[in-house]
Order: structure tokens, then sequence, then C-alpha cells
């Protein structure tokens, strides 16, 4: 459970490794033996979580449990495709600014649905908007192969290079998040879950 001291002494290289230790933790099930009321009593007046993740819809990408983190530690915005929008980087800013948190990952994964979408370039109601947010990133995307939802090296490269191009629309788009990235203040990275194996990879742009 993040506490406002705790906050104050983790540096957003600090918050990576606390990420990629939560992840080994709970790939060799080795999660902390937490009292999720406890921590829910402690976090009731006030928050401060070290970081905020960018993450996808997908039930198989559960963010705290798969990083072992506690009430608390994390702010958690979802969306298909894990792409940004006005209100995620307010979120972002909130957490960042007001708040203090170190660090903003961009979590992409493997077998990505609303990736397969943009790829099989699906119209249908407000998921034909989705997948053109995601497109550009196929135009990016050195491919092997068809283009194709039945291509999955297709499918996790896009995935991939949409998590680079998400970081770098956020910086672009939030002078307040880049700023304080320049000034050392928070990092802005990427990373990519491994649904068939439950680990993550930390990608630094």
């Amino acid at each position: 459970m993040s506490t406002k001291k705790i906050l104050a002494s983790i540096t957003p290289d600090k918050a990576i490794t606390l990420l990629k230790e939560g992840n080994i933790r709970f790939r060799k099930h080795q999660h902390i033996d937490r009292d999720f009321m406890n921590e829910v009593a402690a976090t009731a007046a006030e928050q401060y979580p070290f970081a905020i993740i960018l993450g996808c819809i997908d039930s198989r990408v559960p963010v705290e449990i798969l990083f072992d983190q506690g009430v608390g530690d994390l702010f958690v915005t979802r969306v298909a495709g894990n792409f940004e929008n006005n209100d995620s980087i307010a979120s972002m800013e909130y957490a960042c600014k007001v708040v203090g948190s170190k660090l903003i990952l961009v979590l992409g994964h493997e077998s990505c649905g609303a990736v397969k979408a943009a790829c099989d370039n699906v119209k249908m109601g407000h998921i034909s908007g989705l997948v053109a947010r995601i497109k550009p990133a196929i135009a990016q995307t050195n491919i092997s192969g068809e283009i194709s939802s039945k291509n999955k090296a297709c499918v996790d490269a896009v995935a991939k290079t949409n998590v680079l191009m998400t970081i770098e629309r956020i910086r672009k788009k939030s002078t307040i998040l880049k700023d304080l990235e320049n000034q050392g203040h928070i990092k802005i990275v990427g990373g990519f879950y491994y649904v068939h194996s439950g680990e993550v990879k930390i990608v630094e742009s």
C-alpha cells in the first residue's frame, strides 16, 4: 500500500522496479499476503498511487493482480486497444501533477482483440471509431504476411507499435506530462503483457 511517505521516496525508475518485481511475484505464485480490508480502511481518506497504467479492457489483463499490487498502489484507466483519449490524459495529469505519481505505463498485450479488429478493418457501430484510432499503428509496423487477425505475428507487432505511438501522442498532447518527464519527475514507458505466460516486458522509449 503506497502512502504519502512511501510515494515521496519513490523515483520513476524505482516505480518501474516495483512493477517488475510485482510481476515476478505474480508469475512465481509468491503474492504478498495482503489484508485488503485493512488497505481499504487505510486509504479511505487519501490515496498516493505510485503509478498510473493505461491498459486494455481485456479480462485476461487484470492490472493490479499481474503486478501484485494492493489497494491504493495504482491508478488504472482502461480502454479497448489501450490508446489515449482526452479523459485518460486528464487522469494522467491528475495522477502525476496533483497526486505525485511517478510513472505512466501504457500496457499493451498479446492477442489483443481491438488490434485484431483493426487488422480486419471491422466496421460496427462505435467499434469503427475505435478501429480508426489503432489503424495508424498498422501503417507504421513492418508486417510479415497478411494483415489479418489470423496472423498472430502481425497482431502482436501492431500491438507493440500501438503502445509506442500512444506514448508519443501522450507527450505531444499534454505539456504538463511532457514537462514533468523532461524535469525527471516522471517517466512514460510502455509494456507488453504475454497472456500465455503472465510476463510483462517493460519498454522505455
